[in-house]
């Protein structure tokens, strides 16, 4: 950050509204955001900025965020002081605690948890200081099935390949629109350009999708699908590619256990056999897998089309099977790991991945990662006897619009007996709280990605100070996060949360000390403590896993390593250089070894051999990703729902003219669990038989205090979303591929 006159100065942030993590260039002017810009400086985006990252003002400055407190009084929400608040919250939570155990209350962590500090560093922390089974979080509702497949092949759920898109020559991707969305478990910075890039040194884009999104339109090929059926044609594409002799994993054929076992499993699915079930054709099915084979290096992709499906698991374990066949796996060009400068090396084996640790108390699903899928959630709210949920706690989410059959939802937490949310403003779940703790704008909060250079096509870091102060009155949000620990804990409302935070850096820092494989192994722990740097306990913590990662300076032994100081000398970021192969020192399976053919998914994999047609329903719905939109995250942000609606039923040309839907026009769709009236948009862009609405919107409950969002309500989706479908593996939400009836509303009569 650097000053100029009159008090305007200009200051370098990370964007934290999606993954790509772009550079902004922030004029302040005393505590108010004058202008915002791409950085084009920035090691990682170089100038790119979206639509979301260019209103990062209007969100920052948006006059319906919460300033302060709420807590409900005479069944109002009403303004608290923060020593109120927290009284009402450890009051509240307390008492269900004391009454039915910590299993009564459950915690759900909503996506922007990973998009802030705070949650990377301390929604953990949160979690066990509760103790209860009951945590759900917006995973299931996205993507559990890369984590549960990633598991399975290479021993950690966090081992997840991404596409080296910028020195690929073909690009095969799969359910996915990176044109709206930026990429998603894919962070790459202005993903547009880099897929032109490809185009431009002569390779190629393919992408299958029952929509010609603006990523089908901008690619090379575009291949109709049936929703839903990704896992056939990638099944008839392994077949293939074993049938014709293509199967070369390169150098990782000494570590890659299963070929034999996959063949075997893979001999019913021959191209003949899926093509009716994909709706994709035999020929095609078989070309597809010969140009992949004969690329010269490729990488296969498949995000929530892929993931949000009955089988998606499988699905997520094709895509990464694909790779490895076709020698693509961890090679430049291919799908690699990135590095991240917070992350370790591993010592290239480990105790593998299993689930089913525990299960839920009604409908007996398997724990995966810690959680329970998010679909259950309803079920657990509602079903008397020991272990019922009786109280909620949300952390950065509104699965009020996130979570299937939202209408049972929305009653189920309105009858709980105590609702505390950490939230900026009174939406759709938050409506329902008894407390609500506004964490401040992003603006006011330092900011490095925990989370998504796990996921970059590049290895970079870039560390962002708080760019304006915290407002007087305002807490931030680790301090939010680590009180409401210390109350769940039972340490009370007036805990001394700092020295909470200084006890887990120090366990930290205890177990680096007696680590082998650490830099720091045998130093004096008080030494190390006292050398981090950072003015409060988080950016110690910071400081802590940079200086002691792959890219750190060891504490000094490392003269141009990472460090905390160094990055905030370097507010354009470093570059750490493009990925490297990382196999087998990523690897945590017994046999260290990639587990190709885990029995788990077999046994799935089986199963679909005889598996049902598809639905014989008349139309099926999937959603679509705006690039001015974030799932409910940016509907109250004026410049992000001007002009065009985007919440719009689309359907083809040829559904419309024998149903009597008019463009502009209003239809009724149904499924089994409810209904939405909602805008018409005829196109020839997507398939006959398939409809898509966007996830996100509905903004029209009562008691909403966000008058942009709900003068641009739209309809949530996810009334139409079923909680009783739900992929086996993951226990992720089937929110594509939905069976529906679609009817025509008559104009109202004048």
């Amino acid at each position: 950050m650097e000053a100029t006159v009159d008090d305007q100065r200009i200051a370098y942030t990370t964007c934290p509204l999606c993954e790509a993590t772009c550079g902004l260039e922030l004029t302040v002017t005393g505590r108010r955001i004058e202008r915002v810009r791409g950085d084009d400086a920035d090691v990682f985006s170089r100038g790119f900025i979206c639509p979301k990252g260019a209103s990062f003002d209007q969100l920052d400055a948006d006059p319906d965020r919460l300033r302060s407190p709420r807590v409900r009084l005479d069944g109002r929400l009403v303004e608290a002081t923060w020593t109120e608040a927290f009284a009402a919250a450890h009051a509240g939570l307390t008492h269900v605690i004391e009454a039915g155990g910590r299993d009564a209350v459950a915690l759900y962590l909503g996506n922007p948890t990973v998009h802030s500090l705070a949650g990377g560093l301390y929604a953990a922390t949160l979690r066990k200081a509760l103790g209860s089974r009951n945590v759900f979080t917006a995973s299931t509702l996205d993507q559990m099935p890369k984590h549960v497949s990633c598991g399975y092949l290479f021993g950690s759920v966090f081992a997840i390949p991404v596409p080296d898109i910028d020195r690929t020559d073909f690009m095969l991707i799969l359910g996915a629109d990176p044109h709206s969305s930026n990429g998603s478990l894919w962070t790459a910075p202005d993903l547009p350009a880099r897929l032109r890039a490809v185009q431009a040194r002569g390779g190629r884009v393919v992408v299958v999708d029952p929509r010609r999104s603006r990523t089908a339109k901008a690619a090379d090929r575009h291949l109709p699908i049936r929703p839903g059926t990704d896992v056939f044609l990638l099944l008839g594409m392994v077949h293939e590619l074993f049938a014709a002799d293509l199967v070369a994993p390169g150098r990782l054929v000494d570590f890659v256990h299963g070929l034999a076992e996959v063949r075997e499993l893979v001999t019913p699915f021959k191209p003949e056999m899926v093509a009716p079930r994909c709706g994709v054709d035999e020929t095609t099915i078989r070309d597809l897998a010969r140009e992949l084979a004969a690329a010269p290096r490729a990488a296969v992709y498949g995000r929530i089309g892929t993931t949000t499906v009955e089988h998606g698991t499988v699905t997520s374990w094709l895509v990464d099977v694909l790779n490895i066949l076709t020698g693509n796996l961890d090679r430049d060009g291919g799908a690699m790991f990135p590095l991240p400068a917070h992350g370790r090396r591993g010592p290239g084996r480990g105790p593998g991945f299993h689930i089913g640790r525990w299960h839920s108390r009604v409908r007996g699903l398997p724990e995966v990662v810690g959680e329970f899928p998010a679909v259950t959630l309803a079920d657990e709210i509602e079903t008397p006897g020991e272990g019922q949920v009786r109280a909620l706690i949300t952390f950065a989410g509104n699965p009020v619009v996130s979570v299937p059959n939202s209408d049972r939802l929305d009653r189920a937490i309105g009858g709980l007996d105590f609702v505390v949310c950490v939230d900026p403003y009174v939406n759709e779940t938050t409506r329902h709280a008894d407390v609500i703790l506004p964490p401040p704008p992003a603006s006011q909060q330092a900011h490095y990605d925990l989370a998504f250079y796990q996921f970059a096509v590049r290895n970079v870091a870039n560390f962002s100070p708080p760019a304006v102060a915290l407002d007087p009155g305002m807490r931030d949000e680790c301090d939010i996060a680590l009180r409401l620990a210390a109350i769940v804990a039972g340490q009370g409302p007036e805990a001394d949360v700092d020295a909470v935070a200084e006890t887990e850096l120090r366990v930290a820092v205890d177990r680096l000390v007696r680590d082998e494989t650490s830099p720091l192994y045998g130093r004096e722990p008080d030494a190390v403590l006292t050398a981090l740097t950072g003015d409060w306990v988080g950016l110690r913590q910071i400081d802590l896993r940079l200086r002691t990662g792959p890219y750190g300076d060891r504490f000094g032994e490392v003269p141009d390593g990472l460090s905390l100081a160094r990055l905030i000398e370097r507010p354009h970021g470093v570059d750490l250089g493009p990925l490297q192969p990382r196999i087998p020192e990523v690897l945590r399976t017994p046999s260290g070894r990639i587990e190709l053919c885990p029995d788990p998914i077999a046994n799935e994999v089986r199963r679909l051999v005889d598996s049902a047609p598809p639905s014989e329903s008349e139309f099926v719905v999937v959603g679509r990703r705006h690039l001015r939109s974030n799932n409910s995250w940016l509907h109250n942000v004026p410049n992000l729902v001007k002009g065009k609606e985007l919440c719009t039923v689309v359907v083809n040309r040829s559904d419309a003219t024998r149903l009597g839907l008019i463009a502009g026009g209003r239809a009724q769709v149904t499924s089994r669990v409810g209904q939405v009236q909602l805008t018409v948009e005829v196109t020839d862009d997507i398939a006959p038989g398939v409809v898509s609405i966007p996830h996100g919107w509905g903004h029209d409950l009562p008691g909403l205090e966000m008058s942009v969002a709900r003068a641009h309500a739209g309809v949530n989706t996810n009334r139409l979303t079923d909680d009783l479908r739900l992929d086996p593996l993951s226990g992720t939400a089937v929110l594509n591929g939905v069976p529906v009836r679609l009817a025509p509303v008559p104009p109202p009569l004048i």
